[in-house]
């Protein structure tokens, strides 16, 4: 059953529409039965935890998989009845860990962004000056100036994602992916690469942000609006505030938690047996 919190007020036009989308793989189903609605000036978070179904999700969202079932609108272009590279690839900037991989190590940085404006893996076109202008403000900006000029391959993992980040903004999305950027970073790179979100997510003509994690400490202030994903359905969704609490997350991952507010970010506490659950600021 499906724990949905209503919002009283709403805002924006719509960017992404999922209505009883459900999706078969190789005879299983992988999603079920998934409604949902993105609206412009609003940032998600996608939690879930591995197997939950957040890959699918996204995969669908790109237009890599067709619903099986349901009927997906993104940008409000209908899948089945656009071109979804040119309608809607071109539109959502995706950025996840499989995606890093794909790109050559020779390459300088700076190349990696710029290969952003022709939404390609490298090169291959004579980029414009006012492309190489937006690539070097987006470098600033992000703070990766300093090491634009340097190989691909020689960047740490929190360089390289931010480095995917601006390259992704190059085309001016109006829908920024970010799947598990944070995943295999120390603390630092971390919490520069959340900074750099933020930022992003603050802009008042930036893209909608979806944000996925299977850990909650990532989810920052800027985003006020979660979708749980469990076994491929979804579990809750709505506001975080109301959404993570001790009672709702316990049910969730099956095991007792407490939730603790810092900064205005959640963190999780494995709940000792005998002991109430507790929420602080």
């Amino acid at each position: 059953m499906i724990k949905r919190i209503l919002e009283r007020k709403e805002f924006g036009h719509v960017i992404i529409q999922l209505e009883n989308v459900s999706l078969k793989r190789d005879g299983k189903w992988i999603l079920r039965h998934i409604n949902w609605q993105v609206k412009k000036g609003e940032h998600w978070v996608i939690y879930g935890l591995n197997g939950a179904g957040k890959t699918a999700l996204l995969n669908l969202l790109n237009g890599y998989f067709f619903p099986t079932e349901g009927k997906v609108k993104i940008l409000e272009g209908e899948f089945g009845k656009v071109d979804l590279r040119e309608y809607v690839r071109r539109k959502i900037g995706l950025v996840s860990s499989s995606l890093q991989e794909r790109f050559y190590g020779t390459d300088s940085a700076y190349e990696i962004v710029l290969s952003g404006a022709f939404a390609s893996i490298r090169l291959f076109e004579t980029p414009t000056d006012g492309m190489r202008t937006k690539a070097k403000k987006l470098l600033q900006d992000l703070g990766c100036m300093e090491y634009a000029d340097r190989p691909y391959r020689t960047l740490s993992q929190g360089e390289k994602q931010r480095i995917l980040i601006a390259r992704a903004l190059m085309n001016d999305p109006r829908v920024l992916i970010l799947d598990e950027p944070a995943n295999a970073l120390d603390f630092i790179a971390k919490e520069q690469l959340l900074e750099a979100v933020e930022q992003i997510a603050s802009l008042p003509d930036g893209p909608v942000i979806l944000y996925v994690t299977h850990q909650v400490e990532e989810i920052l202030p800027v985003f006020e609006k979660a979708l749980l994903l469990k076994r491929g359905e979804i579990f809750a969704m709505g506001k975080i505030k109301e959404i993570f609490t001790p009672e709702n997350l316990t049910d969730f991952l099956g095991l007792p938690v407490d939730v603790i507010w810092s900064n205005d970010r959640p963190l999780l506490s494995r709940k000792k047996e005998g002991k109430t659950g507790a929420k602080g600021r």
